[in-house]
């Protein structure tokens, strides 16, 4: 085993290959380590998030070096039958690349037996392992910016169908109508680990015809009664959205954390309503948001320093945030552009009424899970909820210095999982050069432009591994990517480091065309199984 750093509460345990990996996932599963948050599995690690003040990362290491890897997990007894219609777009290619015939192509792709060996990229993709070895095939050079739901590809030796439309370099050989991930269904992803996978041809066999057991459930949001508390947006520039702390214990299914990008003005706008700790909030990116409230409210906003009015009877009021602010009903109120930072956070006392999907009530912009994004015209039920309020607090203050698009940003980072990809020349360009923020960055990840490209090593594929808030992907211009809280969760581009967690926050309110530079605040060292008493 190799033990390499992600970040201050992360590892990366690389093995010698899948078996082994599935034996240490299992073997933690069976037996876990105390400390240990999440485990995530790929085609040849195991990245482990753990807690720094129950174990060291040292100790940790050495924990996991002791496990027994020959013990194999148990087949499941569990098999999913997917239907296929083989007019995949790179069908041809794939056949060109194996020396074989498009038929020779689908018969030995129908008379494999894959095993789910583990989820990620997004929620319900399984990674399907044990197929013929004769259709290993590389992913594309330039991966598609989108690619169809239901796509049923080839990548490395491993087969996988994208479960909802996305980017993606693998090759596509079919498509098929089976719904790979459904929030209605018990679990959502169709394809969960251990699972035994086969594909059939629709041109030889029937699909059965698919019957819903239920019409989905309406939300509160959809169905919100005029005379109910509530909040009427008027105004959203751009989509707002619910965040919480995030929604942890779901890698099994290829679902992320998501959650509030500042998590320090997130919680600061519960304690100034007097929530308890965890009650949802909207976020909002940018102002040009307002909303109308039809009853008496204690809100709060932090986050991204804007202007704050209250209009009510003619009379328009002013407000700061970080204070608690008094509505009563037909009150408008109305969020301007920020003189820094990019997102802001209003809680309601007593929370919203918006129900959790899978344990959080965060919403996931790249997976697609929780609840709908907030527009004009969107109906905010208030709950109302006494339960667990304390005092509204007055002396709140933020807990970073909000960045404008002139600054430069500094960022510490920890180098790591993949840093010995690249030359010495592109760790003296990651650190030495200034970076900008891009128009194209989101919840997802910050997309950086520098003068120059991070120089690699050489043009080697990596099996896909799990990736981690704040890392900073490299991907093929050299123009690096810093992942946020809607990443994806594993990655097949090298990760030449993490930023720390004490800057995630001030990473999630970098404005569009501020300037970064990354500090490392230590070399890049592998994990040592050593340990001190």
């Amino acid at each position: 085993m190799r033990f390499l750093p992600v970040s201050l509460t992360t590892i990366l345990v690389e093995l010698a290959d899948l078996d082994e990996t599935l034996a240490l996932f299992a073997s933690l599963s069976a037996e876990p380590i105390d400390g240990v948050e999440e485990t995530v599995p790929a085609a040849r690690t195991l990245m482990i998030r753990f807690r720094p003040d129950t174990i060291s990362a040292e100790r940790l290491a050495n924990a996991l070096s002791r496990r027994d890897l020959s013990v194999r997990p148990e087949p499941s007894d569990k098999l999913v039958e997917i239907p296929v219609r083989y007019d995949g777009e790179d069908l041809d290619d794939v056949a060109r690349l194996t020396g074989m015939t498009v038929e020779e192509v689908i018969r030995r792709h129908t008379e494999s037996e894959f095993t789910v060996a583990f989820c990620g990229f997004a929620p319900g993709f399984g990674y399907l392992a044990g197929g013929d070895p004769a259709l290993t095939v590389p992913r594309r050079q330039s991966p598609r910016t989108r690619i169809p739901p239901g796509s049923v590809a080839l990548a490395g030796a491993f087969s996988g169908v994208y479960p909802q439309a996305s980017p993606g370099g693998w090759q596509i050989i079919g498509t098929t109508p089976e719904k790979m991930w459904d929030i209605d269904r018990e679990p959502g992803a169709l394809f969960q680990p251990g699972y035994r996978v086969r594909f059939y041809d629709m041109r030889k066999r029937q699909a059965p015809t698919e019957v819903s057991p239920h019409a989905p459930t309406a939300t509160r949001l959809d169905q919100a009664i005029e005379d109910a508390p509530h909040f009427k947006i008027l105004t959203a520039a751009l989509p707002a959205c619910f965040q919480d702390h995030g929604r942890f214990g779901q890698t099994g299914q290829g679902v992320s954390a998501s959650g509030a990008l500042d998590q320090s003005a997130f919680r600061a706008a519960n304690r100034i309503v007097g929530n308890p700790a965890g009650t949802a909030c909207i976020e909002i990116t940018l102002g040009g948001f307002s909303f109308q409230s039809n009853a008496r409210a204690v809100i709060g906003i932090t986050g991204a320093p804007c202007p704050i009015t209250v209009s009510a009877a003619g009379n328009v009021i002013a407000h700061t945030t970080y204070q608690p602010i008094s509505i009563e009903p037909g009150d408008i109120v109305t969020l301007g552009n920020p003189t820094a930072g990019m997102r802001s956070y209003l809680a309601v006392r007593g929370g919203f009424e918006v129900a959790p999907v899978l344990g959080s009530a965060a919403t996931d912009t790249l997976a697609v899970v929780g609840p709908a994004l907030v527009r004009t015209g969107t109906i905010l039920g208030l709950a109302n909820n006494s339960r667990g309020l304390a005092s509204v607090s007055l002396d709140e203050l933020p807990a970073i210095e909000f960045p404008s698009a002139p600054d430069i940003v500094t960022l510490d980072i920890v180098f790591g999982p993949r840093t010995d990809w690249f030359t010495d020349k592109g760790l003296e360009t990651l650190t030495g050069q200034v970076w900008q923020v891009t128009p194209q960055s989101n919840r997802i990840g910050v997309r950086l432009l520098g003068e120059t490209p991070v120089e690699r090593k050489d043009s080697a594929e990596l099996p896909s591994e799990g990736t981690a808030t704040g890392a900073i992907q490299i991907p093929h211009n050299g123009q690096p990517v810093l992942f946020l809280a809607d990443h994806p969760l594993t990655g097949g581009y090298p990760v030449i480091a993490a930023v720390a967690e004490h800057h995630l926050d001030l990473a999630g309110q970098l404005p569009i065309n501020a300037k970064i530079r990354f500090r490392p605040i230590a070399p890049f060292a592998e994990i040592s199984t050593e340990t001190t008493i």
